[in-house]
């Protein structure tokens, strides 16, 4: 397996290093795309690789870009806020041995933790394992043939995760590792956590009734 890790970064300087981190000692290629950042994310991806790239803001755009300058067989996007776990590779060979298994993601958990945010995150894992339906914040891996032929992320303002997952699932089989990635509670900080939930949970509902993710990211804040 030969595996390239794609972060898209946006004013990110306070977390990224920590994502970034994560990955290193691995033979892996990391590649961080810029969605036009105004702190010092550039110069904290500089750090940790050579391949960088600027694309206008979007987190599907930006993943997309990131795919067409990948050279691995296997692609990892993995969120700024995100934290992979130690055997991450080791984990991901486990996953697709399997042929018919095209893609995949990590169960979730995040940092710093509560008992609210536990909960959030059993529900979010029972919905990743019985629905196939992981959320990007659990960095999605797919094979390349795969991301291509499903004509792989859009360049939607929001609920870009869903879309590609969504047809990523009518062409192959589903892997959810026993590993867990660790994303940063920010979010859920700032916000109210039951409002923040509730929020999310109308989103989803809205977006599979066929609302426009345009008229959806009107209610989100903070698209990226």
């Amino acid at each position: 397996m030969r595996l390239s890790i794609i972060t898209p970064a946006l004013n990110e300087a306070e977390i990224l290093e920590q994502a970034l981190e994560s990955v290193k000692d691995q033979s892996v290629e990391i590649i961080v795309v810029d969605g036009g950042s105004k702190d010092a994310s550039v110069e904290i991806a500089l750090r940790h690789t050579p391949h960088v790239f600027i694309a206008p803001r979007g987190r599907g755009l930006q993943q997309h870009t990131g795919a067409l300058q990948a050279q691995g067989n296997v692609l990892l996007f993995l969120h700024a806020d995100t934290v992979l776990p130690p055997a991450y590779g080791y984990l991901i060979d486990q996953a697709l041995e399997n042929p018919s298994v095209v893609f995949g993601a990590f169960y979730l958990s995040f940092y710093p933790s509560s008992p609210a945010l536990d909960l959030i995150a059993f529900m979010a894992n029972l919905r990743s394992r019985f629905l196939r339906l992981p959320y990007g914040d659990q960095a999605l891996f797919v094979r390349r043939t795969a991301y291509f032929q499903v004509g792989g992320f859009h360049d939607l303002p929001i609920m870009e995760d869903v879309d590609i997952v969504r047809r990523l699932n009518r062409a192959g089989a589903f892997k959810l590792t026993r590993g867990y990635v660790k994303t940063s509670a920010r979010r859920w900080h700032v916000e109210k956590l039951v409002l923040t939930t509730l929020r999310n949970w109308s989103l989803i509902m809205r977006y599979f009734l066929g609302v426009s993710p345009y008229i959806l990211a009107q209610h989100y804040p903070d698209t990226r």
